[in-house]
Formats: structure tokens, sequence, C-alpha cells
């Protein structure tokens, strides 16, 4: 939730110069594109590149800003993966998982295991077969 609060509130800041100079943001923005890529490389020298959270979050928000043809030439990951990144950034906020219950059969109320208990006791031949088919 929080972090989709952050993305769309950094989405809305990049839109405001994009409005005004759509050519020069645009070009800001591939430069911002390019400094984050550089940063995720300096950051793991060592081993294979793994972006983080916040590494996604940057690279679908500057998307909005860069024209769709550019995006093979500009971001350091193929234009599926960015979109990729954005869907699943968008179906958390919509999930839901707020409104969902807990997942199977919901518990049996204390007076109907009562009545269950007080039936085997007074009937102990029923058997649990009778016993299910009387409650």
């Amino acid at each position: 939730m929080i972090v989709s609060l952050v993305y769309r509130v950094t989405q809305k800041l990049l839109s405001v110069p994009a409005v005004l100079l759509r050519r020069q943001a645009a070009k800001d923005a591939e430069l911002l594109v390019l400094r984050q890529g550089n940063a995720v490389l300096r950051r793991q020298l060592a081993g294979p590149v793994r972006y983080e959270q916040a590494d996604r979050l940057w690279f679908a928000a500057l998307s909005s800003l860069i024209p769709r043809w550019r995006w093979a030439q500009v971001f350091p990951v193929t234009p599926g993966t960015l979109l990729g990144w954005h869907r699943r950034l968008v179906a958390r906020r919509w999930d839901y998982g707020d409104r969902r219950g807990k997942p199977g059969r919901p518990p049996t109320s204390t007076t109907v295991k009562e009545l269950v208990v007080r039936l085997a006791r007074e009937n102990p031949r029923w058997g649990c077969g009778r016993i299910q088919r009387a409650v």
C-alpha cells in the first residue's frame, strides 16, 4: 500500500515538468534513468545485478516520461520487464487483501460443540455418523 502511494506521488511529481517541457523532460528523464542504472551497478560490482523495490519503482515512474519507442535504448531492462514491474505495482494496490477473510471453513460455534459432546455422552452407542445426522 505504501509503495503504491510513493509510486503515485513520484509519478505525479515527475509528470509536472513533462507537461511544461515535453522534450526537455524526456531528456532529463533519460538521464535520471541512466544515473539510476549506474547507481545500481555501482552498488553491486561483485555479483549479478539485482534491482531492489526502490529501483523498480523509480524506473516504472520514469517510464511515463519517456516515449515508448525509446525504452529499449534507455532502460537497462527490457520493456516487457518494465511493464511487468508496473503491472505488479498496480496489482498489489487492487488485490482487495484487506477485505478478504481468513481462508478455510469458519470455526464451529461453542453451542454446537457443547451439543455434540452432550449427545455423545448421553448416547455412547450411536457413533459419530449418527451424531452428525442428529445435529
